[in-house]
């Protein structure tokens, strides 16, 4: 209790003196991946179990408080909402799909699990294989609802496009929604109500959900590489964006850094926040796993990160290192050995942040090291 008392005080100095002080490093090195590929600006944070939030810093147009869209980086999130409600007995991993929403949509997809819908192993069409495919296009529609976009991708005639689960990866899409509708129809609540009660006990500044997709498109130039650059619209305010009863729950979170570096820490300490648990630690730990290598000699298109579990990308070669990392150029990863974790966020494009990762975590670990030796 003494020496966490201690390195919590150690961390205020650190966070009151970062320009200063031993976070110059990691800052710069953040600043020069900047200037490299000519982005204007990032946030960023680093958490410690043990050390709490240790740094919170913004880099060039952007400020420290900026609201930033997360993309893919919303998974983990939305992972955590739905394991909560696996936690209260609401859900079944393991379980068909079809015992949820037969009753109200008929018998369809019976062979398809939620842990196969969030480890993007259900056998559906994913972004990679055709990320406008029209049987699932609701997914991008704010102006359709939950309800309905569960029902269109849960009764798609998409049998002849689909493979056996559990025999390939194919990421993200709307097994992504159809697994978020399925959350909101056990529970009766929105997708929205149950991301506040989920995090409650976290201390959150900011953290939604929208489905901003098709509004990029159309106040883009039309393209699909269009609505996947970071929509300029935005501007780090939610109010931006149009109403919707359909959340897009595999990429259309938002928040600051610092929130996603509380639910970061909360992964940490294996499913508390400061106000109270959120998961229980077995479904964090489940969440870190590589399903797909023991499922079925799965990989991912990511040499770095082979593995995937339930929203985390899994590294096969590092222990405890995982990552989710999104399409606007949003980094988190974290390690679990070492106990720290990063979120850098930049508004950009695809594959934005490639490299920074591997540039960081030396630097990262060298600072935790050095703060938390006896």
């Amino acid at each position: 209790m003494i020496r966490r008392l201690f390195l919590v005080v150690l961390t205020f100095v650190h966070v009151s003196c970062a320009s200063e002080g031993p976070y110059r490093e990691f800052d710069a090195e953040i600043e020069s991946f900047l200037d490299e590929h000519d982005l204007t600006g990032a946030t960023a944070v680093i958490v410690h179990r043990d050390l709490g939030i240790m740094h919170v810093q913004g880099y060039g147009d952007l400020d420290p408080d900026r609201i930033s869209l997360l993309a893919s980086s919303s998974k983990v999130v939305s992972v955590g909402v739905i394991m909560r409600l696996v936690d209260q007995g609401l859900l079944d991993l393991d379980a068909p799909i079809s015992t949820y929403l037969s009753a109200s949509y008929g018998d369809y997809k019976t062979d398809i699990t939620l842990a196969q819908l969030l480890s993007n192993s259900a056998g559906m069409v994913g972004l990679i294989d055709d990320p406008t495919y029209n049987k699932y296009v609701c997914q991008y529609l704010a102006a359709d609802t939950m309800a309905s976009c569960t029902k269109l991708i849960y009764q798609a005639d998409d049998v002849a496009d689909r493979v056996p689960p559990d025999t390939a990866w194919r990421y993200g899409g709307g097994q992504w929604q159809l697994a978020g509708g399925i959350a909101s129809a056990v529970s009766g609540k929105t997708w929205d109500e149950l991301v506040a009660e989920t995090y409650a006990p976290c201390d959150l500044s900011v953290l939604g959900y929208n489905n901003h997709y098709a509004q990029a498109l159309f106040e883009g130039d039309g393209t699909v590489e269009g609505a996947l650059k970071y929509p300029e619209f935005f501007r780090g305010d939610p109010a931006y964006l149009k109403p919707t009863q359909n959340p897009n729950v595999e990429g259309g979170g938002y928040s600051d850094v610092r929130s996603y570096g509380e639910i970061l820490l909360m992964h940490l300490r294996h499913g508390m926040c400061d106000a109270g648990r959120v998961l229980s630690e077995a479904s964090v730990a489940r969440m870190q796993v590589d399903r797909i290598g023991p499922a079925y000699g799965g990989s991912t298109v990511d040499p770095s990160m082979p593995g995937y579990g339930l929203g985390w990308w899994v590294s096969r070669e590092q222990p405890g290192l995982v990552a989710d990392a999104g399409a606007f150029g949003a980094l988190p990863f974290l390690d679990e050995e070492r106990g720290y974790a990063v979120m850098v966020i930049l508004e950009a494009y695809p594959d934005a942040n490639a490299g920074l990762r591997d540039r960081l975590r030396p630097i990262v670990e060298r600072l935790v090291d050095g703060m938390t030796a006896p």
